[in-house]
């Protein structure tokens, strides 16, 4: 039975509840008819989204992960909101729901309360599943989905109090550039960057999304092998993998697990929103599904937790994998992808396809060496390849610090430093 006294608690302690609030940059649009579903790691900052969110319209902000909440059953929650309308005297036009999934049903009561379009609903959670393709059985097709991650590194000056110029001098330059190495050494937890203890809450945020999002989520049995994953992942961003180099690695250290459990695994961890695996461009559907694939995380701090990594190019690839992530929000269109030619082996780190046409081929790495004929082949003569083959023109490299144009075989490749790309207002994908 529903505990009116805890309830009403619940909402005078919210409404008074004025935190301080870092503007982020994802825009969701809230006039829709559409329930607004936003998925993120644990620790990203949805629930101070939704608070922001808030500031701005009239509503009832529930977090579910609340004690006083816990334990409610679906059809409680129109209760709830009477009892909002009683002790506030404010009927609210939203309602912003926390971590929803951990409300059992909660895709029947929002399915029904949407549908009786008396509230716009926006929806949090920490699972994959909250992606549209996933709940489009429950929702029928109701629902916009978006991403929110860690900060941005626009974002994370702007939680640093520091102002980005239209024109910097080279000293203002040379800042950013400091500040952009604490961002990839430390990443862009919204806490972690306001703190000063940033590797013990790196450290628990690693717990936090290995025992709670992964083994407790999908009840787990082999904890250890499930350590082993968690690691192993974080340990080796922007790197292929397969199920068989894993299951090949961990014979090599007596362990004992079937190729198929890894591949559950391997699929039940990308469900905390933390692992990303971008699949190799193809245009026969089953090459591209297939494996390898290579694996991004949500963070690059948690590096650092795990025994930090000497390739700082593999860390900034991360990084860009990130931003052409948060890209995706503005343009559903978007897909990444990497490519790779299997019998030269030379490669691209991303494709970024709209639609049925390819728009741009990137590659990241932290200088362009000229005298280094082997490096300069990898980087150049792989974009060249994969500009022919993939009829794609708009040719990117991105650097630390490097900013100019080459040409080589008639096509134009511009190399762009990794701040001043992290910094454009928007990703352009035509020139």
């Amino acid at each position: 039975m529903l505990n009116r006294r805890l309830i009403e608690d619940y909402i005078i302690e919210y409404e008074e509840f004025k935190p301080r609030i870092i503007s982020r940059e994802l825009k969701v649009p809230l006039e829709t008819d559409f329930i607004i579903s936003i998925i993120g790691p644990r620790r990203a900052g949805k629930t101070y989204y939704l608070l922001q969110l808030r500031r701005r319209s009239n509503g009832l902000y529930l977090n579910f992960e609340d004690s006083r909440l816990l334990g409610i059953s679906r059809r409680e929650l129109r209760d709830i909101i009477r009892i909002y309308i009683d002790v506030t005297g404010k009927t609210p036009r939203y309602l912003y729901l926390d971590e929803v999934q951990k409300l059992k049903g909660w895709e029947i009561i929002v399915r029904e309360i949407h549908d009786l379009k008396k509230y716009r609903i926006i929806i949090t959670g920490s699972s994959s599943k909250l992606l549209s393709r996933e709940i489009a059985t429950q929702l029928r097709g109701r629902t916009l989905s978006y991403i929110l991650l860690p900060f941005s590194f626009r974002e994370y000056l702007r939680a640093k109090g520091i102002h980005i110029k239209d024109y910097m001098s080279l000293d203002e330059e040379a800042k950013l550039r400091n500040n952009l190495r604490e961002y990839l050494e430390y990443g862009g937890f919204p806490e972690v960057v306001l703190c000063n203890e940033k590797l013990r809450i790196l450290k628990e945020y690693s717990d936090l999304i290995l025992f709670r999002d992964f083994i407790e989520r999908h009840n787990i049995r082999n904890i250890d092998l499930a350590r082993f994953l968690h690691t192993y992942l974080i340990q080796n961003p922007a790197r292929e993998i397969t199920v068989k180099s894993i299951y090949n690695k961990l014979k090599s250290m007596n362990v004992k697990v079937s190729k198929d459990t890894i591949y559950r695994y391997m699929q039940n961890i990308q469900d905390t929103v933390f692992f990303f695996l971008v699949k190799k461009y193809s245009e026969k559907m089953h090459l591209k599904e297939s494996w390898p694939k290579k694996v991004y995380i949500a963070d690059v701090g948690l590096i650092k937790v795990h025994g930090a990594i000497k390739d700082l190019g593999k860390i900034m690839e991360n990084t860009v994998f990130l931003e052409l992530l948060r890209k995706i929000n503005e343009n559903p269109l978007l897909e990444i992808y990497y490519w790779k030619n299997p019998v030269t082996k030379r490669e691209v780190d991303f494709v970024v396809k709209e639609g049925s046409n390819i728009k741009q081929l990137i590659q990241v790495t932290y200088e362009l060496r000229y005298d280094d004929r082997e490096h300069y082949n990898r980087e150049v003569k792989s974009l060249l390849e994969a500009s022919r083959k993939l009829k794609c023109n708009d040719l990117l490299i991105i650097t630390w610090d490097q900013e100019e144009e080459i040409k080589e075989n008639s096509k134009r490749i511009i190399l762009l430093p990794l701040w001043k790309w992290l910094l454009q207002p928007n990703l352009k994908l035509k020139r």
